[in-house]
């Protein structure tokens, strides 16, 4: 095993199976996982914590960053996850060692199937709020941008599953990254005793030198066994009026957000499509060129969000109306997970396709983008779609 581990920063590729093997090597508690379509990355141990305070997020990591530097050893880099409320505390740590990897989807043996647990949890299922009471809160919202109030807000539920045992994490996230191989998996702390856990399909940004890449999802569509059906459904999502409009609120805030950043900065005209295993969404990949150097991934990440994508717009007024309408916190839910150098690159992740641990809970996330022309049963139907890939891979059938 241990010559498969790889000690920051990234090198060329490892042997066959070295990603796999860094997944299979995770471990609850002070252990941080993330894997990317780049690489694979598995932090142990803590050496320092980000703490908490009033001065921008981004010059904190980076003071403690600076004063973990040492003459001839790799830059140290931060990992963790980023809440979505701007006053909550962040749940990033630096690593006592971070091991790398080729990406999953690079790895021949990420395909094997995953062992079955010893039990499977028999889940109980609590709604919050009940689709009949998220319905009222989407026509609620319609009605109130429909008088002019404002253009967007993403609405979300939450699955509140409990069992009589722990949640088995290490297979639950080996299933994410099975299900998803090219996506953003993660495992990591996110409080104390809790743990968050996903895969996500959706870049926020990455800098990478002078080059940064957004990767802006909004509009989709549930996917379909049947192939003909499935085709179907991304073309109509390709012509769709109110969900390409939905992406062009997000693209273009992505684009204002990133341009005083950049010398150069490239948006293509129409979104393209991506598919996870559940959905297809409508995808556009932003590129440029930064104008300052000095100017980190987390900079970047800290100016886009929250993005429309999963806040709405106008960001204060979409802030409000989510306040008013969800019956919970969505701590890590909607926020960022990723990892940053002391050299300022790194990858920011939007924190979907997730769910939270904490003892023998397991509280899953889910939510729609509502403009005018949608309907409660659309948005409620599209956050059941989103569950699924979470209900896959903990074994529970709704």
């Amino acid at each position: 095993m241990s010559a498969r581990l790889r000690e920051h920063p990234a090198p060329a590729l490892l042997s066959p199976g070295a990603a796999t093997a860094l997944l299979e090597a995770y471990r609850p508690g002070t252990d941080r996982f993330l894997s990317s379509p780049r690489h694979t990355l598995l932090g142990r141990g803590t050496a320092a914590e980000i703490p908490h305070g009033t001065d921008p997020l981004a010059h904190r990591v980076r003071d403690v960053l600076d004063g973990l530097r040492r003459p001839d050893a790799p830059a140290p880099l931060v990992m963790g996850s980023i809440p979505f409320a701007p006053a909550a505390p962040p749940a990033l740590a630096v690593p006592d060692m971070v091991h790398w990897a080729p990406a999953l989807r690079e790895d021949p043996l990420v395909a094997l199937p995953v062992a079955a647990g010893p039990h499977r949890p028999d889940w109980r299922v609590r709604e919050v709020p009940s689709p009949e009471r998220y319905g009222q809160a989407v026509a609620a919202a319609v009605a109130r941008m429909r008088a002019g109030e404002f253009d967007k807000v993403v609405l979300a539920r939450t699955l509140e599953l409990t069992s009589a045992r722990e949640p088995d994490l290490p297979t639950m996230l080996r299933r994410l990254a099975q299900r998803d191989p090219s996506g953003y998996s993660f495992a990591l702390p996110s409080g104390p005793g809790r743990t968050l856990v996903g895969a996500s399909p959706e870049l926020l940004v990455s800098r990478r030198g002078g080059v940064l890449t957004a990767n802006p999802l909004a509009g989709s569509a549930p996917r379909s066994a049947d192939l003909a059906e499935d085709v179907r459904r991304a073309a109509a999502l390709l012509e769709s009026a109110k969900d390409l409009h939905e992406h062009a609120v997000v693209a273009t805030a992505v684009r204002e957000a990133l341009a005083p950043f950049c010398t150069r900065l490239e948006v293509p005209e129409r979104p393209t499509l991506v598919r996870t295993a559940a959905l297809w969404h409508l995808s556009t990949t932003v590129t440029g060129e930064l104008s300052d150097p000095a100017v980190t991934a987390l900079d970047l990440a800290c100016a886009l969000h929250p993005t429309p994508a999963v806040c709405g717009t106008p960001t204060e007024t979409a802030r409000a109306v989510i306040a008013e309408s969800e019956p919970f916190d969505r701590g890590p839910y909607t926020g960022m997970v990723g990892w940053q150098d002391a050299d300022g690159d790194g990858e920011w992740v939007v924190t979907i396709r997730c769910a939270e641990a904490e003892g023998r809970t397991l509280r899953l996330f889910a939510g729609a983008g509502v403009v005018a022309e949608s309907t409660p049963e659309a948005e409620t139907a599209e956050t059941a779609a989103k569950f699924r890939t979470f209900l896959h891979a903990v074994g529970a059938d709704l």
